[in-house]
């Protein structure tokens, strides 16, 4: 699969509401004008919410937060200190399968997903960036630290997605043997790759988990 190279956000640029405004609609695959048309208001203010640090007014935060699924309190970062789900259910849920092609689409190229392993302490589930390539799941780690663990065994990994507002939200777990990456590989991977690790630190060896079954739950509502 192939993956373009992206750049970071310039950090000094948009302010977090803009920042989630532009994540909660590339989440559902609307464009500026997509999303402007929805909200009411023109694209060009819509980029420079977006791309600049901004206070919209509450009128302006509730039409965004209707037009993209959400709500003003997630737009505005509130509950990103507490784990999701923490409302009611939705009424009359349904839990379904994704086929393949549903689940290589939320994959997508890159993101963050948690990696299960076996350490000496027993168990372990950690997070990492992770990169999908042409030979599976890809993501960086340091020799002595616990997603390193995951090198000669059969693994899971697992990514998912919570939509807080409409209690729904889907998972997508990969099985397979992981294995360090060979030079040529790393060199390549740390081309690809549109991000150092969040977690920081030297994290230079490429882990590869060969994805042998691919499985996804989703949640509908409505």
């Amino acid at each position: 699969m192939a993956v373009a190279r992206r750049t970071d956000r310039e950090s000094s640029g948009p302010g977090d509401i803009g920042r989630r405004l532009a994540l909660q609609r590339e989440r559902l695959g609307l464009t500026r004008e997509e999303t402007a048309t929805r909200a009411g208001m023109a694209p060009g203010y819509l980029a420079y919410l977006e791309e600049h640090p901004a206070s919209p007014s509450g009128p302006a935060l509730l039409r965004l937060a209707a037009a993209l699924e959400t709500s003003v309190d997630w737009l505005r970062g509130g509950g990103t200190d507490l784990p999701p789900g923490r409302g009611p259910a939705a009424h009359h849920p349904r839990l379904v399968e994704l086929g393949p092609e549903d689940c290589r689409t939320r994959l997508s190229s890159h993101g963050v997903g948690r990696i299960a392993v076996t350490t000496p302490d027993g168990p372990a589930i950690v997070p990492v960036n992770y990169l999908v390539s042409d030979t599976g799941i890809a993501f960086r780690t340091a020799p002595d630290a616990t997603p390193a663990a995951a090198v000669g065994h059969e693994v899971a990994f697992e990514v998912d997605q919570v939509d807080e507002a409409m209690r729904r939200g889907w998972s997508v777990l990969v099985v397979g043997p992981a294995r360090t990456a060979s030079p040529k590989e790393a060199a390549r991977l740390a081309e690809l790759a549109p991000s150092e690790p969040w977690a920081g630190g030297d994290r230079e060896q490429w882990v590869i988990v060969r994805p042998d079954r691919v499985t996804g739950r989703q949640i509908r509502t409505g």
